[in-house]
């Protein structure tokens, strides 16, 4: 399917070079951050306290993330677990503080001690959302919801009960961080197999520099910017990786039709030609899945904007690696006709 089709050959490579050295310049600096900076990882991978708190009544999270933030510093999470009436809260470590004594100080933050009239209050409101949620959604209107909510907010930070609470050692957390460099390697090994046999070794190459080009981008963004590294953010940078190969994948699939139908056309007519035919699909596919990316960081909140984030930025460098890195480094290595497709005498004799 193809919405639009452009007549005339875009002539990508033309630009490449000045994007080539652009590209270059970004990647040192993504990988000087790396290595002097680090990453500011999660308390997956460094250890730290997860509790977990159980509201009589629905809760705000929002509400519960700025309840703590009043008594403790450094990135936190704050998420849903199981219910509505269920939260999981994972604190960074601290030096100076045992777990027990950081689960104290958050807990006293999100709770009061409720009276007996408070705590019954607490019960009809859960009686009361229970029987919300049973009506057919015709019959729940603006005014019940409303008022549901108003009593909500009016007793969520005090009908509170934590019910565990542990301590995340860095020994999982270095097994963590070990099991995704294995996983990473494994997904680069694996590409450039694929790659290999289904292509030839220059365009192998090619691919696997621009999906690393990709994911040191993205993950460098996160250093520099010192945003939380989690394992949702791991596994969207793993993703970026199959969803860049397979944008390269596309336009050599490409590049081998062209060479066969444009004969006497240079190399470089025949990747800019295959490029530019593949650009309708690119517009449609890379739209659509932005959109849904752009919707989880503009309103997925916080527990989802760095997964969201790594996602948006690793479809933007993968679309662009794959047009200008890639190819323009297919083209650097020497790719030709002779490479994708036989001579006529070999295709008979075949």
């Amino acid at each position: 399917m193809e919405f639009f089709r452009i007549r005339r050959t875009i002539p990508f490579l033309r630009y490449a070079p000045i994007l080539n050295g652009i590209s270059l310049a970004s990647f040192l600096v993504a990988v000087g951050f790396l290595i002097f900076r680090g990453l500011n990882l999660s308390i997956e991978f460094t250890g730290g306290t997860e509790m977990e708190v159980f509201y009589r009544a629905p809760v705000n999270l929002e509400q519960v993330r700025r309840e703590i933030a009043k008594v403790e510093t450094g990135d936190f999470e704050v998420q849903s677990f199981g219910s509505s009436e269920d939260v999981l809260i994972r604190l960074p470590a601290h030096k100076g503080f045992t777990s027990g004594q950081q689960a104290e100080r958050v807990f006293a933050a999100l709770t009061a001690v409720p009276s007996t009239g408070e705590a019954g209050a607490c019960t009809a409101l859960h009686e009361q959302y229970a029987k919300f949620i049973a009506l057919p959604a015709a019959q729940r209107t603006a005014a019940l919801s409303s008022a549901l909510s108003e009593a909500q907010k009016s007793l969520s930070g005090q009908c509170t009960e934590l019910r565990r609470v542990e301590f995340v050692g860095p020994q999982v957390g270095s097994e963590l961080a070990e099991n995704g460099s294995i996983a990473l390697a494994m997904v680069v090994l694996g590409i450039m197999i694929y790659l290999a046999f289904r292509f030839e070794k220059k365009f192998s190459i090619a691919a696997i520099v621009a999906n690393l080009h990709d994911v040191v981008l993205v993950v460098g963004v996160f250093s520099i910017f010192r945003l939380e590294f989690s394992l949702p953010v791991l596994a969207a940078v793993l993703a970026v990786l199959g969803y860049s190969v397979n944008e390269s994948v596309i336009i050599f699939d490409r590049v081998r039709e062209h060479f066969r139908t444009m004969r006497k056309a240079s190399v470089t007519e025949v990747i800019d030609s295959a490029i530019t035919a593949t650009m309708s699909r690119t517009v449609i596919t890379h739209g659509a899945t932005l959109t849904m990316t752009v919707t989880m960081l503009i309103f997925g909140g916080p527990a989802l904007h760095n997964f969201a984030l790594a996602l948006t930025l690793g479809i933007l460098f993968g679309v662009y690696s794959s047009v200008f890195v890639a190819a323009a480094i297919a083209k650097y290595l020497g790719v030709q006709r002779s490479d994708l497709v036989r001579p006529a005498k070999e295709e008979r004799a075949a």
